[in-house]
């Protein structure tokens, strides 16, 4: 795992997100056609830090991973949404809360993709809705990094802030 990135705005930890997009580029041509999924998870608060994976692609060559810790609020249900393209180069793994605002509060959180290598990752404060826009969060209150072993990761900086 990478060291944690200290917050250039000091404040808290990443404020209430909806969405988490991961694109990752397939290290090797898929064998086989991988069919879209959508699992849904329970998001749990207290302050404890809970983990979330699923296994994608042919031969579950691709795994998507979410570790969080959150306040506020009760359980709530998210969602894991995989998929690859049609060309079979590149994965997607979107972790999103379909019922739209979430109320709770993310300490901590990370997204990994195992399997390929990220391109592209971001994560919104706010998805759109209607006329609206997405709000990604501040550079400073998420990071992009790329590990040895095919693993990549998105994640807000750890551990949060105390105070």
């Amino acid at each position: 795992m990478a060291a944690p990135r200290e917050r250039r705005d000091g404040g808290g930890s990443a404020s209430l997100w909806a969405a988490l997009l991961l694109t990752a580029v397939a290290l090797r041509p898929a064998e086989a056609v991988f069919e879209p999924m959508t699992v849904a998870f329970d998001v749990r608060p207290g302050g404890v830090v809970h983990s979330f994976s699923q296994n994608a692609g042919p031969g579950d060559k691709y795994t998507c991973v979410f570790t969080y810790a959150s306040q506020g609020g009760t359980n709530e249900k998210w969602q894991m949404s995989l998929g690859t393209s049609e060309d079979s180069q590149h994965f997607t793994c979107t972790i999103w809360r379909p019922q739209g605002k979430s109320y709770l509060y993310f300490t901590q959180f990370k997204a990994e993709v195992r399997g390929a290598e990220i391109e592209y990752g971001m994560a919104y404060s706010k998805a759109a809705f209607e006329r609206e826009s997405d709000v990604p969060l501040k550079n400073e209150e998420f990071e992009v990094t790329k590990t040895a072993g095919q693993e990549a990761h998105v994640r807000a900086p750890w551990p949060a802030p105390v105070g």
